[in-house]
């Protein structure tokens, strides 16, 4: 945006980062939800703009989805991408290794209950363990900062209200997600939230018709549909009398 000020001002789409909330509701089918929310999570290492980073889990089902996200924690092979049988290989370069290695010493220091992983892999590479944090508060660093790497952050919610408030205690607003069999519930989270792109029992679905980008400073402009092929339009005004004139 600075550079497009200051020299030709071009008109510019951003699509920025996110700490994405995923709503889980007590009726939900506990292991479909925790596919989802791991799926959603570890997908490329975490880093994915629009990585399920915050699970917010409805009290009744917390300590299920717990146990189950643990299990796929210690059950992910980390290492040599080229290898079929690895899920996860290393982070992108070494000074996102070590941001995200930082960002899990804020969470310990800050009183979050490390459950797994949170440390490297081996002395040759740039290797994360898999790593879930559990009583975290919204206020701590790695539930507000974008971490991008694979780290979740764990929280409990009461009522629906409370999950929507919270969800939306963010100054991102890329994406969201929502599990629930309940429809109206569903639906009353997704017009609620604040995010460009609301999953429903689903994440990180995407097609090619369905626009994508961000609230607040997830960016603003969209891509995919018809709403990205705008950006690259531009609107002409074209005003003729029609009395007084040679086609009168």
């Amino acid at each position: 945006m600075v550079a497009a000020a200051t020299s030709n001002l071009k008109p510019v789409s951003l699509e920025l980062g996110g700490k994405s909330p995923l709503l889980i509701f007590d009726d939900a089918d506990v292991d479909e939800a925790a596919n989802i929310a791991f799926n959603g999570m570890f997908f490329n290492k975490g880093e994915i703009c629009v990585a399920s980073s915050r699970v917010y889990v409805q009290e009744g089902i917390y300590d299920k989805i717990v146990d189950k996200l643990l299990e796929k924690a210690k059950a992910l092979v980390v290492g040599d991408p080229f290898d079929p049988q690895v899920n996860q290989g290393p982070q992108t370069d070494k000074k996102q290794f070590e941001k995200i290695l930082s960002y899990i010493e804020h969470g310990k220091r800050e009183g979050a209950t490390l459950l797994t992983g949170g440390k490297h892999i081996g002395q040759k590479g740039y290797y994360i363990q898999p790593t879930i944090f559990a009583d975290v508060k919204d206020d701590m660093i790695v539930a507000k900062n974008e971490i991008f790497g694979p780290v979740m952050s764990l929280m409990k919610f009461k009522t629906m209200e409370e999950g929507i408030k919270r969800a939306n205690n963010t100054t991102y607003g890329l994406a969201a997600g929502v599990i629930t069999k309940d429809l109206n519930m569903a639906n009353t989270v997704s017009r609620s939230v604040r995010a460009g792109v609301v999953w429903i029992n689903c994440y990180t679905v995407f097609d090619m018709d369905c626009p994508y980008g961000g609230y607040k400073m997830s960016g603003f402009g969209r891509d995919y549909g018809l709403d990205a092929l705008n950006q690259y339009l531009q609107i002409k005004s074209v005003v003729t009398p029609i009395h007084d004139s040679p086609w009168h």
